[in-house]
């Protein structure tokens, strides 16, 4: 009987590679094959054994990564380029009440999150269907539209509008992640993956800065400046349109039954001129069945330019037929439902959403439970949390490039998924108990002091963040590879954006709320609030000991020391040595 994990590791890859004959390691000690034993390949993927086996690893695709890095990059910064403006710019909406702008910056924010939970399942989908390519550019130009719209809009209504619109399009994230596990193998992955975190800190910092340099300090709809927030946008659109023009040229279709299509410019031309036809005939030549057997004409020599005519048409309709299914990409694999939902990926999804809703639920309570006054909070001013929080970036970007690949591949992609949804159990529990500015506001922390404050507050963050990045590039990796083909891969990918959209829209109304509900609790209620949501990541640190598959590690992973299925193991190379 096979194995699921045996069907995983047979997963059709999009890429060309190497291949080594899938022979079990020895067991017995021995002298190792000489060189000239060896495939002259060499290369591809490698037997599941020890680390100290020799094997090569496929080269990075580098023109690629540096493409879809632009991507990444332009969105992420056109995207975080809102939020610097956006309390402002709501403020200033003449049917918004001052005193509930946090609300109302709340719901145009979560808007966008909503729609994208609305249709990234959609575009994951349709990526699969037509190619990474067309969506990609689909998403980015539409996206850059809504950007310029955005600039416009004068109303609160109008922002949200513009907002659930730039949701609806905006899919690319998840289909990014789908190519970067199409273009690399097992054996480099890992190494491709570590740099998407990255980029999304970088996005990160550049987003605000052109968000907040672009803006007047004082912005306010007038007849000399009808449009205050304009340039912004228009400065992300620009960005994205450059990042359009990047991907039509230097883009790669990763899909690989998308590979023997015709060119992206003539799949759209003959969209086109099946529509043209289905608009002006009443009877479309894509949809007329041609007569196998003509009957001979009875006509007179006068009707016999009419037959010909009719002969052309019906050589023009079976062409038409013929083309039609060039326009998408066949499949030649079709999967079960349980083989594609499988223990492992159903796992990796209800965790991944757990990882999500406390990721966001954290980040939106940090803000709020540092300017609270004692005893409550702790007295932060908006640039002390400014500066914590660049820290911690700073400090993540760091540790992603230098140390998390070496430790990934001591730990394995599931025990490091694992031990950071741990790391961030451990931020919620210990944040709460952190010491005061001033001894006299309160007791209750761990110390006080504002140089214990800071070297606490700068432990949690640490620890927050690494296991932050930790969790998304494992994740990603964990995902790619428990998908048994790539022609799902996008689907995978847009449920699990899906997921992500729905903790990022419900995680700060939650968050806000609770922490609201826990000043009336006595004593400790900010404990109250992180203890809740902490509870909630332990949930899904526990459903990660269900997370089993052997196909889910790298290429260089040692199964027999990794593997917590011990016994099967055992089985397994008994079985091999006979």
């Amino acid at each position: 009987m096979v194995r699921p994990s045996a069907a995983m590791d047979r997963r059709k890859s999009s890429i060309v590679h190497y291949q080594t004959f899938p022979t079990p390691p020895p067991k017995s000690k021995g002298q190792p094959p000489s060189d000239t034993s060896s495939s002259p390949s060499g290369t591809g993927h490698a037997r599941y054994g020890s680390h100290t086996s020799q094997h090569d690893e496929s080269p990075l695709p580098i023109k690629q990564l540096v493409v879809l890095a632009t991507i990444s990059l332009s969105e992420q910064t056109a995207l975080n380029s809102i939020g610097p403006y956006l309390p402002q710019m709501v403020s200033t909406f003449p049917d918004v009440d001052v005193g509930q702008v946090g609300l109302y910056v709340g719901l145009v924010a979560s808007s966008f999150a909503l729609a994208q939970f609305a249709t990234n399942f959609f575009w994951g989908w349709l990526s699969d269907r037509i190619g990474r390519k067309p969506v990609i550019l689909t998403g980015t130009l539409l996206t850059a539209a809504c950007f310029v719209g955005f600039g416009f809009v004068r109303t609160f209504w109008q922002a949200v509008i513009v907002q659930v619109l730039m949701g609806l399009v905006n899919g690319n994230q998840g289909v990014v992640s789908t190519c970067l596990g199409e273009i690399t193998d097992r054996s480099n992955q890992s190494r491709a993956f570590i740099y998407l975190p990255v980029i999304y800190g970088l996005g990160g910092i550049t987003g605000p800065v052109v968000g907040g340099l672009l803006v007047a300090r004082n912005a306010h709809f007038t007849k000399k400046d009808p449009y205050p927030y304009l340039r912004p946008n228009l400065v992300s659109a620009v960005v994205l349109v450059v990042d359009l023009v990047i991907a039509m040229i230097f883009l790669e279709e990763s899909l690989e039954e998308a590979r023997d299509l015709p060119p992206l410019g003539m799949r759209v031309g003959s969209l086109f001129s099946w529509f043209l036809q289905f608009a002006r005939s009443s009877r479309p030549s894509y949809l007329r069945i041609p007569d196998v057997a003509r009957k001979p004409s009875r006509h007179t020599n006068g009707d016999a330019a009419m037959d010909d005519d009719e002969e052309d048409d019906s050589d023009s309709d079976s062409a038409s037929q013929a083309s039609i299914p060039t326009m998408l990409p066949h499949h030649t694999t079709d999967l079960s439902h349980s083989q594609v939902f499988n223990r492992d990926t159903v796992l990796l999804m209800c965790t991944y959403l757990i990882f999500q809703l406390s990721n966001i639920s954290y980040n939106s309570l940090y803000p709020i439970f540092g300017q609270a006054a004692p005893p409550r909070g702790r007295d932060l001013s908006p640039e002390e949390i400014g500066f914590s929080l660049a820290f911690a970036g700073a400090a993540t970007i760091a540790f992603q490039l230098g140390i998390f690949g070496k430790l990934r591949e001591k730990m394995g992609n599931k025990i490091t998924y694992r031990g950071c949804l741990a790391g961030i159990v451990i931020a919620f529990v210990l944040t709460p108990w952190v010491g005061y500015k001033h001894i006299e506001n309160g007791d209750g922390g761990i110390s006080s002091g504002k140089g214990w404050l800071w070297a606490e507050l700068g432990f949690i963050l640490l620890v927050k963040s690494l296991a932050t990045v930790g969790c998304l590039t494992s994740f990603l990796l964990l995902i790619t590879n428990s998908a048994p083909n790539h022609s799902i891969l996008g689907t995978l990918n847009g449920l699990a954006q899906t997921l992500s959209a729905a903790g990022r829209a419900a995680g700060p109304f939650l968050a806000g709320g609770l922490f609201s509900l826990a000043t009336h609790v006595e004593p400790k209620g900010e404990a109250l609030t992180f203890g809740v949501f902490g509870g909630i990541t332990v949930i899904g640190f526990l459903l990660s000991f269900g997370i089993r598959g052997k196909g889910l590690e790298a290429e260089d992973w040692d199964e027999d020391d990794g593997n917590e299925d011990g016994e099967d193991d055992e089985d397994e190379e008994e079985h091999h040595a006979r």
